[in-house]
């Protein structure tokens, strides 16, 4: 109990670390990073949306979706719908270029979820994907990334 804190702390720090790598090294091949993925999954998911909405979803700091976002728009992937209106009221899509990408990562996601899931219910899912976030395990999730962070280990007691 006393180092409770500081376990928790540091898986929360190591799962988040290692979605980064899987988003980073799944989205290599499109030239994007990390922070694009929940940008394009989003707007695939909602056809549409306005940069203030899509920080709420995303769950980022204003900044870094509007980082995400003008890269998003200088290579192809998004436009915005009025250039006269302020940029975070205007409504953004998806070009052809970042539906494309939209959908191989929202076939990727679904694959991913399903993969982990099979059999199992919602609370098993969840456990199972935290240990394999946390040791690295990507392939068994279907991914093909390769890295070796220092395992931690989860454990889970239910109450009663």
């Amino acid at each position: 109990m006393k180092n409770r804190f500081e376990n928790f702390t540091a898986l929360i720090n190591k799962i988040s670390r290692n979605i980064r790598r899987i988003k980073t090294e799944e989205m290599k091949k499109y030239n994007l990073k990390s922070p694009h993925v929940s940008c394009i999954y989003y707007l695939h998911k909602h056809s549409h949306l306005t940069a203030t909405y899509l920080t709420d979803l995303c769950a980022e700091d204003k900044a870094a979706i509007s980082r995400s976002l003008e890269y998003l728009e200088s290579n192809g992937f998004i436009i915005y719908e009025d250039k006269d209106k302020k940029r975070y009221n205007s409504n953004i899509y998806l070009t052809e270029k970042g539906k494309n990408v939209g959908v191989s990562l929202a076939k990727k996601i679904d694959s991913v979820l399903e993969e982990a899931s099979k059999g199992m219910n919602e609370e098993s899912v969840t456990i199972k994907m935290l240990k394999t976030a946390l040791k690295g395990n990507t392939h068994q999730l279907g991914l093909n990334t390769k890295f070796s962070p220092n395992v931690l280990t989860l454990k889970v007691t239910a109450k009663t």
